[in-house]
């Protein structure tokens, strides 16, 4: 399936797609207010384009529902529930947008059904409380880099907020309000969570800030240049992700480790010490305790004592 960089291989289809280009291009700035929803509904309708452009179907706008049908089945042999759940999501709400703009009578993907997925408990890896406090530890702050990282880490522990809201803080976002720090995430979705700072976050937060001297409306997680010096840009999510692999190799952790691994390690450790599911939720920024309640590992703990009972004596 291709990347984005297909688009450009569609674009240079004028005779057939330029159309098609200009209506995608619109639909991911209007549609999407976030940078990431439109990265994601970009490749899977660009996906799509192109695959009905190497069966010469047509234009996107003569799609049909059988055709639809074929491509999630396509789909489902290369990607999870999940992935196939997203790519069908993104091509209803393009369609709906064509139908809002009557290039199309109706949306032929409405009818089709993606596939089923019961989940009790989130895919995402997570670490023990001995792992995070050890992957906090290890992380230097005798470099710049060092002492960022570890206060990345620590926001993201400590607040349970995603990599994006994390690396969108900026100095006006960490306040004061009476004698506790606060930091504002801006997370998706257009919300807002003003959460207080655990005093551990407080320390490593305030440590880091210190360190530099920041303006107001300064990005505080910035990319770093060849230079050594910060480049006023915030990090990429990706960069930080290899950062965070690299930590999880020295330490001879998992590589499966991600940025969202520090998620669900903060809401189960919030949890396990006796935290109620509607304030992690609350923390969390979720809309529904159902949500929360994939990020909870505890039961992990539980089913690993108890196989240990099997004894071949």
């Amino acid at each position: 399936m291709p990347s984005l960089s297909k688009i450009n291989y569609l674009e240079k289809r004028s005779d057939l797609w330029s159309a098609d280009i200009r209506l995608l291009a619109e639909f991911v700035t209007s549609y999407c207010p976030n940078r990431n929803s439109r990265t994601a509904y970009a490749r899977s309708i660009a996906e799509f384009v192109y695959w009905r452009d190497e069966r010469q179907l047509g234009r996107v706008i003569e799609t049909c529902p059988s055709e639809v049908a074929g491509w999630l089945q396509s789909l489902g042999e290369s990607y999870s529930v999940a992935t196939v759940r997203l790519r069908l999501a993104a091509l209803r709400g393009f369609l709906d947008w064509l139908v809002l703009n009557q290039a199309i009578a109706i949306n032929p993907a409405r009818s089709v059904r993606g596939p089923k997925e019961r989940l009790t408990k989130g895919k995402t890896p997570s670490l023990s409380s001995q792992e995070a406090r050890a992957m906090l530890q290890h992380v230097s702050i005798d470099t710049l880099i060092g002492r960022r990282d570890k206060a990345v880490i620590a926001v993201m522990l400590y607040t349970f907020a995603r990599i994006g809201a994390v690396l969108a803080l900026r100095r006006t976002d960490v306040y004061q309000q009476g004698r506790r720090t606060w930091v504002r995430l801006h997370e998706k979705g257009g919300k807002v969570a003003d959460i207080p700072c655990h005093h551990e976050l407080d320390e490593i937060l305030s440590w880091y800030l210190n360190s530099h001297p920041f303006a107001p409306h300064d990005y505080i997680f910035q990319s770093v240049g060849r230079n050594k010096s910060l480049t006023g840009l915030p990090v990429h999510p990706a960069n930080f992700y290899q950062r965070v692999k690299r930590y999880a190799r020295e330490l001879g952790l998992s590589d499966k480790i991600s940025n969202h691994s520090f998620r669900a390690t903060g809401i189960t450790a919030f949890l396990s010490n006796n935290g109620s599911l509607e304030m992690a939720a609350k923390i969390a920024n979720h809309s529904s305790t159902r949500t929360t309640q994939l990020y909870d590992r505890r039961c992990d703990e539980v089913v690993i004592g108890e196989v240990e009972r099997i004894r071949f004596e």
